[in-house]
């Protein structure tokens, strides 16, 4: 097992690009067990978690070819097992995303129940739900989420949560309803790119979409999906990683691959804590005013501030004058990375859903453990702004949804390397 050792204090600068969409590329992965047909899929990330679905889509009768980026996803002659197996789904909730297509193309799906990064409870209630409505029967079975329907029929169905509305029971629902008979109104409709990005994959494929994007998806049933050759989207969070190293460490990085109309809110606070954001189609560069203010941030769905984002700001604002509040709406557990910022001498107190944040002039580097994928990430900023050396422990996180990103920030000038623990 790896961890990194980081020497802070070094200003990076140049350019970098950003990989493609993690949590785009492995829904549309499950969607491809709703055709026999090929589908290719451009710009994957090599990363844990992708590895780890092409397990999940092998394990249950597909042949997967990954070369340079590219998926070749095909069908062997062996039928299609429609049971996703515990070891490999309980790793990552991702996943849980076979149970829709499995469903809707074979009327039974046997899926584990999800694991994934240790944030706070994620129910699959309103998974659960989405299914039922179009007439699912579901059983719960040692672990195992049992769906069965003779035939699906597409219904009106709400989807919005205690904490809003869910992505992957959003993609999870849309690719069920994508076959099934009728028409199909999902409403609380998680409006996330990477969902839009799903739709679109599944109308190159033949499916009947509109709506994607918005709170109200409309999905009218076809009887049959075809090949498809599809693009992933950009991963706007790497992105914002990427930039924020930039801000922390006082350097200057153009960012390639950058989709800022995807990037918001994002945008709207840099802006608010006096960095001057230089934007073009596909490029983003930051570009700090002044001396940074502090912001408060309150995380909410898409198109509201990430909460994929919430701790790599919360290593900025560590460093920024003044007194942030950041405030946790998505998963309100998510703080787990605030004892180890202040082992590293930062001033965080935690209120329940409440970071109150004081900014010091420096932090000093540490021994720091990484304890899941964004916490990871906020812990690499950290290092790379404090005095000293960093070393983070249990990078294995940092893998599932970062490709490179060591080597990525070696050729930006960061002091990072490599040590087994």
């Amino acid at each position: 097992m790896d961890k990194f050792v980081i020497e802070g204090g070094k200003r990076l600068k140049g350019e970098v690009t950003v990989s493609g969409s993690k949590n785009s590329c492995l829904p549309i992965f499950a969607a491809t067990l709703l055709t026999d047909d090929a589908c290719i899929i451009r710009d994957v990330p090599n990363l844990r978690d992708t590895n780890t679905m092409f397990k999940i889509l092998r394990s249950l009768g597909k042949n997967v070819e990954f070369e340079k980026g590219k998926v070749r996803v095909t069908s062997t002659k062996n039928p299609i097992n429609c049971i996703a197996d515990y070891k490999l789904v309980s790793t990552m909730r991702a996943s849980f995303c076979v149970l829709g297509p499995l469903l809707g193309r074979y009327k039974i799906a046997k899926v584990s129940l999800p694991g994934g990064c240790i944030i706070g409870l994620r129910p699959v209630d309103l998974h659960m739900k989405g299914f039922k409505a179009l007439g699912a029967s579901i059983l719960m079975e040692s672990g195992y989420v049992v769906a069965k329907a003779p035939r699906l029929k597409g219904n009106h169905i709400y989807l919005g949560g205690v904490f809003g509305s869910s992505v992957l029971a959003t993609d999870n629902v849309m690719m069920a309803a994508a076959l099934a008979k009728g028409k199909s109104i999902i409403e609380a409709a998680a409006c996330e790119p990477e969902v839009a990005d799903l739709a679109e994959f599944l109308i190159k494929m033949g499916a009947k979409i509109k709506g994607h994007g918005t709170p109200v998806i409309e999905i009218e049933g076809v009887k049959h999906l075809h090949a498809v050759d599809h693009t992933i989207i950009p991963d706007r969070i790497e992105a914002g990683t990427l930039l924020l190293a930039s801000l922390i460490t006082g350097g200057d990085i153009l960012v390639r691959n950058a989709f800022s109309h995807h990037m918001g809110a994002f945008i709207d606070k840099m802006q608010e804590a006096g960095v001057n954001v230089i934007k073009t189609e596909k490029t983003m560069r930051l570009q700090p005013k002044k001396t940074l203010r502090p912001v408060n941030i309150t995380t909410l769905p898409y198109p509201g501030f990430p909460t994929d984002m919430q701790a790599q700001m919360m290593a900025l604002m560590s460093v920024t004058p003044g007194i942030s509040v950041i405030t946790e709406k998505i998963f309100p557990d998510r703080f787990m990375h605030v004892a180890e910022l202040n082992r590293m001498g930062a001033h965080i107190q935690r209120e329940g859903p409440h970071a109150i944040v004081e900014g010091m002039s420096k932090l000093l580097g540490a021994p720091v453990m990484a304890s899941d994928l964004r916490a990871s990430a906020c812990l690499v900023l950290a290092g790379l702004a404090a005095k000293g050396k960093t070393s983070i422990s249990r990078i294995y996180h940092l893998e599932r949804g970062y490709e490179n990103f060591d080597l990525k920030l070696q050729a930006l000038g960061a002091r990072v390397w490599r040590e087994k623990e």
